[in-house]
């Protein structure tokens, strides 16, 4: 043993899980591993068989997730050379809603043979929208009954992704699945449940999730007769009504999860948390008026509160949601990095990747380099960042992708622009509804994968949001900040900490590059944002539902 203490931080992600073990003195990662999901995203057929996946549909394997504990903490400890006995806590976030049936003891329905052909009976990833006809009936029923205020704090519309419509659709397609379910439970808590044995479900998920509030708790067994008789007794037949805080101590690892992970047993786990909420902390922000930026895929935009405000559009607010105290507020889009990780795909011509192979470049580097000698406005290109459906503040996934403007001319670094510039228009939609209800958005704090890696991006958020930006030291804010919650399980007394805010301040750091926004720039986006605005309310809000007819028309005529 040392006098160092470290904490372990894992972070399940859409495609791979990735573990950081860090120092608690100052939040350096001292070393990171990743295990790339054997099975990845499910959403084509079910593996091993030639059984297909209906549109819409993203499952996942929960083996991978074990995998990533047996893989990714070993290699950490290696290649560190940490002593175990110096790893005082861990922690895991999650994506979320992601949430798999089990048996009473935990055991997924997938892993046994009966089950195993059934996509019911997986996990069903956070971006699996194929529950959007139960999130419709939700949102219908619930808005035009006694329990209407429920779906206030969710922005008035509960998603598809949630975890009461992905219930009902395995209870509706797959009754049979439902009722062999002695548990539904987010990933989140199982994983945990995996490392000590202990079933403990943590706030957040149930609160942005699952329609828990601290003080009435989860909606009354009324509600869901309301929705479908069937559904009346679903938490306490399939859920729990003991929800554990954010920080909290979940138990210590188990002789198993030792053996796995090579660490002690008994070391501290925190309940879990999901992954853009716990990266909230890493970027310093523990107070109200900064705006946290989870940006990867897609976006998460993460502000904190003194008091409740009712916010259109917004994925929800929870009491304590994301640091003790205070009203953490949630909004997001499905398609950021998704986004231009598709043109690249689909989009780019061979001489552009020949380029970027003879100059030692990523495709995206050489894209967004030549993005950049572009100025603003002058490709004549606009875009609607919809190509996943729209998170907030439209909460709807039938919505679809648009580019304006295309003409012969047009060059590939136009396009990659635009859609970058669709994603900061976006992220300005949802800046100003906050704010236009009484959520204050004074500067935005960035972490995860992008922010490191597209100076463009950053500088053309800056410019449309009118807005400085920064962003959190740790490059793993999810790892990280999970770490920070492992640390604060553990307790001051274990050599942690004795809250997330105390962790923040120890752990915690900014990197002194920042963007501001240009004048000029600002100019020229006020401008377009304002086109953004008009095509975003016509499509978005029911003056042409072109996208959606379509999208139905694609279905019935892939399905006949």
């Amino acid at each position: 043993m040392s006098n160092k203490k470290y904490a372990i931080g894992i972070d399940f992600g859409t495609e791979s899980g990735r573990a950081a073990l860090v120092d608690i003195s100052n939040g350096q990662e001292v070393t990171t591993a990743v295990y790339a999901y054997s099975n990845g995203v499910i959403d084509e057929k079910l593996p091993g068989t030639n059984i297909k996946l209906e549109p819409d549909w993203a499952l996942q394997d929960p083996n991978d997730y074990i995998e990533v504990f047996k893989t990714t903490v070993p290699a950490v400890l290696k290649e560190s050379g940490v002593d175990p006995a110096d790893v005082v806590g861990l922690g895991i976030d999650f994506t979320a809603c992601t949430m798999l049936p089990t048996k009473a003891d935990g055991t997924p329905l997938c892993f046994l043979p009966e089950w195993r052909n059934n996509p019911h009976a997986w996990v069903k990833l956070w971006k699996h929208h194929a529950a959007q006809p139960e999130a419709n009936r939700l949102n219908e029923i619930a808005g035009e009954s006694i329990f209407s205020e429920l779906l206030d704090k969710y922005g008035r519309k509960i998603s598809s992704e949630w975890f009461v419509p992905k219930a009902w659709q395995i209870l509706n397609e797959a009754p049979e699945v439902y009722d062999a379910a002695e548990k539904l439970i987010e990933a989140a808590d199982w994983v945990v449940w995996q490392l000590t044995g202990e079933e403990k479900r943590n706030s957040c998920t149930a609160g942005y999730k699952a329609m828990w509030s601290k003080k009435d708790g989860f909606p009354p067994s009324e509600f869901f007769r309301l929705l479908d008789p069937r559904l009346e007794n679903i938490v306490d037949e399939k859920m729990s009504r003991d929800i554990y805080p954010l920080g909290a101590k979940a138990g210590g690892l188990t002789a198993q999860a030792a053996d796995w992970t090579g660490l002690l047993p008994g070391t501290a786990v925190a309940v879990a948390n999901v992954d853009a909420h716990v990266a909230v902390p890493v970027g310093t922000v523990t107070t109200p008026g900064r705006m946290v930026i989870i940006m990867g895929t897609s976006n998460c935009h993460m502000v904190l509160g003194d008091e409740e405000h009712l916010v259109p559009g917004i994925c929800g607010y929870v009491e304590d949601g994301i640091v003790p105290n205070l009203i953490g507020y949630e909004a997001g889009q499905s398609c950021v990095g998704d986004h231009f990780a598709w043109f690249v795909e689909n989009c780019v011509p061979t001489a552009y990747q020949q380029e970027a192979d003879s100059r030692g470049l990523d495709i995206h580097e050489l894209l967004a380099e030549k993005a950049a000698q572009l100025k603003p406005g002058e490709s004549g290109l606009l875009a609607l960042d919809w190509w996943n459906g729209n998170r907030s503040v439209l909460v709807d996934v039938d919505l679809t992708g648009m580019l304006l403007g295309a003409t012969l001319a047009t060059k590939p670094e136009e396009i990659y622009r635009a859609l970058i510039e669709a994603t900061a228009y976006g992220t300005r939609m949802i800046v100003e509804t906050f704010e236009e209800y009484g959520v204050p958005v004074e500067e935005i704090v960035t972490t995860g994968g992008l922010p490191n890696k597209n100076p463009l991006l950053m500088q053309i958020y800056a410019d449309v949001t009118g807005r400085p930006l920064y962003i959190a030291s740790n490059v793993q804010g999810g790892a990280v900040g999970s770490a920070m919650h492992g640390a604060v399980a553990a307790g001051k007394a274990a050599g942690g900490f004795d809250s997330i805010v105390e962790a923040s301040q120890k752990m915690a750091s900014l990197r002194a590059e920042h963007y501001t926004p240009q004048p000029a720039a600002k100019a020229v986006y006020d401008q377009l944002y304002a086109e953004y605005v008009t095509l975003h309310d016509y499509f978005g809000r029911g003056g042409n539902n072109v996208m959606k007819r379509l999208k139905a028309m694609k279905a019935e005529i892939r399905a006949s």
